[in-house]
């Protein structure tokens, strides 16, 4: 009878264990995924291509919110305030990084203190493009039509700060240029007003702009890396095209808030590389132009400190 009364004990709190490990089991509920850009730009559609295949791996439902604003600012400081519990992330890009040095002081967050680096989603090399009606067919000929109408031709953004503006800034310091800036919240905004004449240059990545250079609504000047990119190989490199030998690149990357659980922060990044690095991911991003990298959070980490 002692013997029956310690093993039911035994029975009873093993089954106690075993609920109060079910009832704190990550993750019990959708997890917040927030995107500070507009639908349509390569942060919104490099997270959601990973995202879907992190729930088909996992069985997981994420909710991605698009909260744009600020260069991003809006959105990262929604994900540097929420509670640290693994139920909410945020995607960036290079314009996190360039905050830190545009905002210096005025930022409601810490770009580096605020945050827990998860994974180096993948680089996407930058892509040059002009409306239609601009008389430019390559850069050769952007750099002579701007020098004798300078202040005449506005370039988009999708922010400033964002790895396209400062590309831009440097062409037209290196080139000898004067263009003006006008900033958007986010690329889709950007490439209507590029498509509709509004503004004739537009600098981003290919896999929102080449789509509308391969339908005719806009045309490619140069890429901005040194050799070119497979997912665009009719796009001449800069120097090809007769510009200056420069590179721009922007990146996708998953953060988490500070402080959040690293056995939390360690899985996300695991089921983030086992994405990214999958077949399928890996052939439609190099296809739209994006190296696929899926990094550890140390990785990530080093990655920003550059």
């Amino acid at each position: 009878m002692q013997l029956f009364r310690l093993a039911l004990a035994a029975l009873i709190l093993l089954g106690s264990t075993a609920l109060q490990a079910q009832g704190t089991a990550w993750p019990a509920k959708p997890i917040r995924w927030i995107v500070p850009y507009p639908p349509g730009g390569i942060t919104d559609n490099a997270t959601r291509m990973v995202l879907q295949k992190v729930q088909e791996q996992t069985g997981w439902t994420i909710v991605v919110e698009n909260k744009p604003g600020a260069n991003s600012i809006l959105g990262a400081d929604l994900a540097a305030k929420a509670a640290p519990d693994g139920y909410t992330f945020v995607t960036v890009i290079a314009a996190h990084a360039a905050n830190a040095t545009l905002y210096a002081g005025k930022l409601p967050f810490d770009t580096v203190k605020s945050f827990a680096p998860m994974s180096l989603v993948g680089i996407a090399p930058l892509i040059m493009t002009a409306n239609n009606d601009l008389p430019a067919k390559d850069v050769k000929e952007l750099i002579a039509y701007a020098k004798a109408n300078p202040g005449k031709i506005s370039f988009g953004s999708s922010g400033v700060g964002a790895a396209a503006h400062l590309t831009t800034e440097l062409f037209k310091q290196t080139a000898g240029v004067d263009m003006v800036h006008v900033p958007y919240k986010g690329t889709a905004p950007a490439l209507q007003d590029l498509m509709g004449g509004s503004i004739q240059i537009l600098v981003d990545v290919p896999s929102t702009l080449m789509p509308q250079v391969r339908g005719g609504k806009i045309k490619a000047l140069a890429m901005f890396s040194a050799k070119r990119v497979a997912g665009a190989a009719e796009v001449p490199t800069i120097a090809e095209a007769g510009g200056p030998p420069i590179e721009g690149s922007t990146w996708v990357l998953f953060l988490a808030p500070a402080s959040t659980p690293k056995d939390i922060v360690n899985r996300m990044a695991a089921e983030t590389a086992k994405a990214v690095t999958s077949a399928d991911i890996k052939g439609r991003f190099e296809t739209i132009g994006i190296e696929p990298v899926g990094s550890t959070p140390g990785e990530a980490a080093k990655f920003l400190d550059v």
